[in-house]
């Protein structure tokens, strides 16, 4: 995978105290992990409830729960983030 890949997150709704929206929270260190690595993030809202998804070239390399992420943070020792890079890198 070159360094500059485009890597877009699609990201859905999840419940936090009550209320079901869009947030990105849980997201800060996975793009952190991809920036560190030369990727380029672009965020995509997605109707799908409680998911993450990570698409490269139109192909999706990657799916998780948005809960599993860490919240905050910069991705270095959450494994899920770990394994989303992998697989972004691996994409071709």
């Amino acid at each position: 995978m070159p360094a500059n890949a485009r890597v877009t997150l699609r990201y859905g709704p999840y419940e936090s105290n009550g209320l079901v929206q869009h947030r990105t929270f849980r997201l800060q260190g996975l793009q952190a992990a991809l920036r560190a690595r030369g990727h380029k993030c672009m965020l995509e809202e997605s109707p799908v409830w409680n998911m993450v998804e990570l698409v490269v070239n139109g192909e999706l390399v990657f799916s998780c729960l948005i809960k599993q992420l860490e919240f905050g943070g910069d991705g270095k020792l959450d494994p899920v983030c770990k394994e989303a890079v992998t697989a972004v890198e691996n994409a071709y």
